[in-house]
Protein backbone atom coordinates (compact mmCIF):
# COMPACT_ATOMS: atom_id res chain seq x y z
CA UNK A 1 0.00 0.00 0.00
CA UNK A 2 1.44 3.31 -1.05
CA UNK A 3 0.96 6.50 0.48
CA UNK A 4 -0.96 9.11 -1.89
CA UNK A 5 0.44 13.11 -1.58
CA UNK A 6 -2.75 13.66 0.35
CA UNK A 7 -2.63 11.49 3.32
CA UNK A 8 -0.90 11.92 6.32
CA UNK A 9 0.69 10.67 9.25
CA UNK A 10 1.08 11.26 12.69
CA UNK A 11 3.53 11.33 15.58
CA UNK A 12 2.23 9.88 19.07
CA UNK A 13 3.99 10.10 22.36
CA UNK A 14 2.50 8.53 25.37
CA UNK A 15 3.47 8.63 29.30
CA UNK A 16 2.75 8.03 32.43
CA UNK A 17 3.19 11.16 34.81
CA UNK A 18 2.84 10.58 39.39
CA UNK A 19 0.57 14.00 39.42
CA UNK A 20 -3.15 14.50 39.06
CA UNK A 21 -4.86 15.98 35.64
CA UNK A 22 -5.12 19.78 36.96
CA UNK A 23 -1.50 19.96 37.70
CA UNK A 24 -0.83 18.65 33.91
CA UNK A 25 -3.21 21.16 32.44
CA UNK A 26 -1.11 24.52 34.31
CA UNK A 27 1.90 23.02 33.08
CA UNK A 28 -0.07 22.95 29.51
CA UNK A 29 -2.18 25.91 29.43
CA UNK A 30 0.42 28.68 31.64
CA UNK A 31 2.65 30.64 29.51
CA UNK A 32 5.20 31.17 32.33
CA UNK A 33 5.47 26.99 32.27
CA UNK A 34 5.07 26.26 28.93
CA UNK A 35 8.45 28.23 28.50
CA UNK A 36 9.87 26.50 30.77
CA UNK A 37 9.09 22.72 28.99
CA UNK A 38 8.33 23.48 25.58
CA UNK A 39 9.48 27.11 24.35
CA UNK A 40 8.72 31.16 24.47
CA UNK A 41 5.03 31.44 24.09
CA UNK A 42 2.19 34.22 23.72
CA UNK A 43 -0.43 31.11 24.70
CA UNK A 44 -3.80 32.05 25.93
CA UNK A 45 -6.03 29.29 26.54
CA UNK A 46 -8.86 30.38 24.62
CA UNK A 47 -10.60 28.72 21.28
CA UNK A 48 -9.30 30.89 18.39
CA UNK A 49 -6.61 32.70 19.99
CA UNK A 50 -3.31 32.93 17.77
CA UNK A 51 -0.04 32.69 19.27
CA UNK A 52 3.41 31.80 18.30
CA UNK A 53 5.81 28.89 20.17
CA UNK A 54 9.45 30.77 19.70
CA UNK A 55 12.44 27.79 19.94
CA UNK A 56 15.96 28.64 20.88
CA UNK A 57 16.91 27.83 17.64
CA UNK A 58 15.33 31.02 16.43
CA UNK A 59 12.48 29.32 14.74
CA UNK A 60 8.87 30.51 15.14
CA UNK A 61 6.18 28.30 15.26
CA UNK A 62 2.37 29.91 14.47
CA UNK A 63 -0.22 28.59 16.43
CA UNK A 64 -3.96 28.74 16.91
CA UNK A 65 -6.29 27.10 19.64
CA UNK A 66 -8.90 25.14 18.50
CA UNK A 67 -10.43 23.37 21.15
CA UNK A 68 -10.21 23.01 25.21
CA UNK A 69 -11.89 20.89 27.71
CA UNK A 70 -10.24 21.84 31.14
CA UNK A 71 -8.04 19.23 32.68
CA UNK A 72 -8.94 16.53 29.73
CA UNK A 73 -7.70 17.68 26.37
CA UNK A 74 -6.03 20.77 24.17
CA UNK A 75 -5.68 21.48 20.62
CA UNK A 76 -3.84 23.47 18.46
CA UNK A 77 -2.52 24.39 14.97
CA UNK A 78 1.45 23.97 14.81
CA UNK A 79 2.00 25.37 11.47
CA UNK A 80 6.22 26.13 10.65
CA UNK A 81 7.31 28.00 7.55
CA UNK A 82 9.90 27.17 5.96
CA UNK A 83 11.82 27.25 2.29
CA UNK A 84 12.35 23.52 2.04
CA UNK A 85 9.16 21.57 1.61
CA UNK A 86 10.48 18.62 3.59
CA UNK A 87 10.80 20.92 6.92
CA UNK A 88 7.41 23.36 6.50
CA UNK A 89 4.82 21.91 8.46
CA UNK A 90 0.69 22.81 8.73
CA UNK A 91 -0.12 20.26 11.54
CA UNK A 92 -2.43 20.69 14.66
CA UNK A 93 -1.09 18.91 18.51
CA UNK A 94 -3.48 17.14 20.63
CA UNK A 95 -3.05 16.62 24.01
CA UNK A 96 -5.27 14.06 26.18
CA UNK A 97 -4.70 13.74 29.83
CA UNK A 98 -6.62 10.29 31.05
CA UNK A 99 -6.94 9.72 34.88
CA UNK A 100 -4.89 6.77 35.99
CA UNK A 101 -3.95 4.61 39.47
CA UNK A 102 -0.77 6.27 38.53
CA UNK A 103 -1.54 10.27 38.54
CA UNK A 104 -2.07 10.86 34.73
CA UNK A 105 -1.69 8.81 30.86
CA UNK A 106 -0.52 11.97 28.62
CA UNK A 107 -1.40 11.33 25.43
CA UNK A 108 0.60 13.93 22.60
CA UNK A 109 -0.75 13.59 18.79
CA UNK A 110 0.84 15.75 16.18
CA UNK A 111 -1.15 15.10 13.15
CA UNK A 112 -0.29 16.39 9.39
CA UNK A 113 3.17 14.74 8.51
CA UNK A 114 3.27 14.21 4.55
CA UNK A 115 4.99 11.29 2.99
CA UNK A 116 7.83 13.45 2.01
CA UNK A 117 8.40 15.04 5.13
CA UNK A 118 10.02 11.94 7.05
CA UNK A 119 13.01 13.78 8.29
CA UNK A 120 10.46 16.24 10.02
CA UNK A 121 8.28 13.30 11.33
CA UNK A 122 11.43 11.59 13.13
CA UNK A 123 12.42 14.83 14.37
CA UNK A 124 9.09 15.58 16.03
CA UNK A 125 8.97 12.09 17.47
CA UNK A 126 12.27 12.83 19.51
CA UNK A 127 11.23 16.41 19.80
CA UNK A 128 8.37 15.28 21.99
CA UNK A 129 9.97 12.64 23.94
CA UNK A 130 12.22 15.05 24.87
CA UNK A 131 10.06 17.73 25.75
CA UNK A 132 8.02 15.53 27.75
CA UNK A 133 10.83 14.50 29.57
CA UNK A 134 11.14 18.16 30.46
CA UNK A 135 7.62 18.33 31.39
CA UNK A 136 8.57 15.89 33.80
CA UNK A 137 10.67 18.06 35.59
CA UNK A 138 8.73 21.30 35.19
CA UNK A 139 5.61 19.38 36.88
CA UNK A 140 8.24 17.74 39.79
CA UNK A 141 9.27 21.50 40.70
CA UNK A 142 5.54 22.90 40.68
Amino acid sequence: MTQTDTETRSVVVERDFVHPPEKLWRALTQPHLIEDWLMKNDFVPSPGHKFQLRGEWGGIIDCEVLAIEPDRSLSYTWNFANDDPAYALASVVTFTLTPNAAGTHLRVEQSGFRPGQKQAYGGAHAGWKQFLGKLEETLAGL
